[in-house]
């Protein structure tokens, strides 16, 4: 990210809010030279297209003139800022692993991505209908997913794992996810390919006689 926004994003995390003028007597702090409230303004404006800011809020002056706007932090911005989360969900996934019998672990998983596939709220509609669906389901969270019609039925491809940090040393999430796609479609798929050995995307073959 460009040296500017991240000061600014910074200066709004610590400060919870700020108008155009608390950032500039700020930025020129932190970068040690001058900068112009033009300057930016133009860094907010690329900032409110990543929808990493909001300035819903204003401050009326106590002098005439316009209310000076407030621009603070959206939630899309948190995933800006460092986080402990992978080592977190690694640590807890592997104790489970350590602690609970697999047919157990199995039952958790299972039941995590019914949770994740509820959430979804995918209607009772044709499989192919349904396929278009579950696809921006998919891409919302991260999997980077597309489908194809293949002569024996449908692929459904996915080339972005989000567990990517945690599926290299535990594969008990690959088979989440081939739950959640069976859950997403009310099919069980069969599975192509995997990115955790190798492959470069995780591909699922729904059958043709699954649509009828």
């Amino acid at each position: 990210m460009q040296q500017t926004r991240r000061y600014i994003l910074d200066i709004l995390k610590e400060q919870g809010e700020a108008t155009v003028d608390d950032l500039v007597e700020n930025l020129r702090q932190r970068r040690g030279d001058t900068i112009t409230a033009v300057t930016v303004r133009h860094h907010l404006n690329e900032l409110l297209k990543d929808s990493l800011i909001t300035n819903a809020q204003s401050r009326h002056r106590t002098a005439p003139g316009r209310p000076k706007h407030i621009y603070v932090l959206t939630e899309q911005s948190k995933e800006c800022f460092p986080n402990n989360y992978q080592p977190l969900a690694t640590g807890l996934l592997a104790q489970i692993c350590t602690q609970l019998p697999p047919k157990e672990v199995n039952v958790i998983l299972e039941g995590v991505a019914n949770h994740m596939a509820s959430q979804a709220n995918v209607p009772d509609i044709p499989l192919v209908n349904r396929m278009d669906i579950v696809v921006n389901y998919l891409n919302e969270h991260g999997y980077n997913a597309r489908w194809e019609k293949d002569t024996e039925g449908y692929i459904l491809r996915t080339s972005n794992c989000p567990y990517h940090f945690i599926a290299q040393t535990n594969h008990a999430l690959c088979e989440m996810d081939m739950r959640l796609v069976a859950a997403l479609l009310g099919v069980v798929p069969r599975l192509m390919s995997r990115m955790s050995t190798g492959d470069a995307s995780c591909a699922y073959m729904i059958p043709l006689q699954a649509n009828n």
